[in-house]
Formats: C-alpha cells, sequence, structure tokens
C-alpha cells in the first residue's frame, strides 16, 4: 500500500483548468482497483491518495497518467507503508 502527496506547484486557477480531466483519471483508477481513497489537502495546497498496487514501479506508471502529472501541476511524494492495526470495519486492510 502506498500513501501518494501531491503538492501543487502552481496557482489553483491552473489546477482548476484540469480538474476535471483529473476527477475521470482518479474515477477510472477507483474502478481499476487500484485507489483506495483520496482527498485534497487543506488548505487546498495538494491532495493525497491511498493507492493499493503491488508496487512502486506498477504505481508510477498509474501516475504518470494523471493529468496534473502530465501538465508539471504538481510534484508527488510516494511513500510505501504496511497497515498492521485498523479500526473497526478496515480490519480487511491490514496484511
Amino acid at each position: 500500500m502506498f500513501i501518494v502527496s501531491l503538492t501543487y506547484t502552481c496557482d489553483l486557477s491552473d489546477v482548476d483548468k484540469h480538474l476535471n480531466e483529473h476527477i475521470a483519471y482518479l474515477k477510472n483508477a477507483y474502478q481499476s482497483g487500484h485507489f483506495l481513497m483520496s482527498g485534497r489537502k487543506e488548505p487546498r495546497t495538494g491532495g493525497i491518495i491511498i493507492a493499493t498496487v503491488d508496487d512502486r514501479e506498477a504505481l508510477q506508471a498509474i501516475l504518470e497518467q494523471d493529468p496534473f502529472y502530465r501538465e508539471q501541476l504538481a510534484t508527488y511524494e510516494v511513500q510505501a507503508f504496511t497497515p498492521t492495526m485498523a479500526a473497526k470495519g478496515f480490519e480487511a486492510l491490514v496484511s
């Protein structure tokens, strides 16, 4: 599992120009089973994605399809982690 932290490198007006395409990208990644959850940072400086991809190389290929990546609107920090505890209802996420 991976935590992906996006940080915008441009004005929000540039982000907003590509937001609908980014949302379509996210929906596709959810349908493919690659993403578990995502959302914007508060304040709105970027976003967070929790990805359930098996390895870093596969995740990188998926992230490169993001219009924010393609247009160089954000930097991407990726952190692998292994869940060992979870709240009730989320036990299936624990390895």
